[in-house]
């Protein structure tokens, strides 16, 4: 198993460090990745927490998944790899819209 988890459903108000303190009550937390929308800087409402071992990461989805967290039940579960997406270079070239005929 791995030790990288998806955490979802998160609230807009969680900060790493309190995601990192929360999940530190089932075990060594490495890293946390809150993720956030480019534009705006403001929080998407998930995130990813890298426990320690595979154990630890399997308590912390025993212990969490669909518990609250300030208000919110949370999805934990396996992150899963990023699957890549080809670019669309060619997306709105004509302006949008149009019709091109």
């Amino acid at each position: 198993m791995e030790n990288k988890l998806y955490v979802g459903n998160l609230p807009y108000a969680a900060t790493e460090e309190d995601i990192k303190n929360f999940f530190s009550k089932a075990g060594n937390v490495t890293s946390v990745a809150l993720i956030t929308d480019r534009a705006t800087g403001r929080a998407k409402g998930f995130g990813f927490v890298e426990m320690a071992s595979a154990d630890e990461a399997q308590k912390a989805i025993s212990m969490f998944h669909g518990q609250d967290f300030m208000g919110r039940a949370i999805t934990v579960n396996v992150a899963k790899p990023r699957e890549e997406r080809p670019r669309n270079f060619n997306r709105n070239r004509d302006g949008g819209g149009r019709n091109s005929y």
